[in-house]
């Protein structure tokens, strides 16, 4: 099996500072890496490019096969697979189904077919049955599982995840740490930023481990 992304002599540079160099990074579908270093080492650049939503100012990018064309069309298409779920996602006002129904209804999904897709998102993250609630009336964790749902709502072959888990409560950690573990059992693969040392243990992922934009003792094969 080929590797889901293959990343050559990857640049990116703010100015003069280096942001992100890599000689090669290779992922694997179906699997789960966490993504490790201190802050400014290049974990937000390297989901960015990974998510298409940051074009490197050197290096090669493949996904599925595919060489990205940064100046073309394919990042475009190729991003329908590739969900980036930021620190701080932003949910639209309104109702939580109107939040995990967005993407699916751009892709042309409605009525039933919509509704079973919302409910078993929702349930996905332990919020069945919260589909009129307001967006307003969601403590911190629940807006986080709802940010969550909407992700998986898209079925995504990739899942990008930024500190899906900073300044969420206990309950809502330990919920999302067992729905992640459980992804890449489904074929899809995962990628999550993280600060807590520990959380690739509890995860059983595979460490992918920056420093000043480089790779630091990775243990990808």
């Amino acid at each position: 099996m080929p590797p889901l992304f293959d990343l050559s002599s990857v640049r990116k540079c703010y100015g003069n500072i280096i942001a992100l160099e890599l000689e090669s990074l290779l992922l694997w579908p179906g699997r789960l890496y966490t993504l490790t270093g201190p802050n400014g080492s290049g974990k937000s650049t390297l989901l960015s490019i990974l998510a298409f939503l940051l074009k490197p100012d050197g290096g090669v990018v493949t996904y599925k096969g595919e060489r990205i064309n940064w100046d073309g069309n394919n990042p475009n298409r190729l991003r329908k697979g590739v969900t980036l779920l930021h620190q701080s996602p932003y949910l639209f006002s309104g109702t939580v189904n109107g939040n995990v129904a967005f993407g699916p209804k751009l892709n042309g999904i409605k009525g039933v077919e919509l509704r079973r897709i919302v409910g078993e998102a929702l349930e996905m993250v332990g919020l069945s049955g919260f589909e009129e609630r307001k967006i307003a009336q969601l403590s911190g964790g629940e807006s986080r599982r709802v940010a969550l749902a909407r992700a998986l709502a898209l079925k995504p072959e990739v899942l990008l995840l930024d500190e899906p888990l900073a300044n969420v409560d206990r309950d809502s950690a330990q919920l999302i740490e067992l729905l992640i573990s459980d992804l890449p059992k489904k074929g899809t693969l995962v990628v999550i930023s993280t600060h807590d040392s520990l959380q690739g243990e509890r995860l059983k992922g595979e460490e992918i481990r920056l420093k000043d934009g480089r790779l630091d003792n990775s243990n990808q094969n």
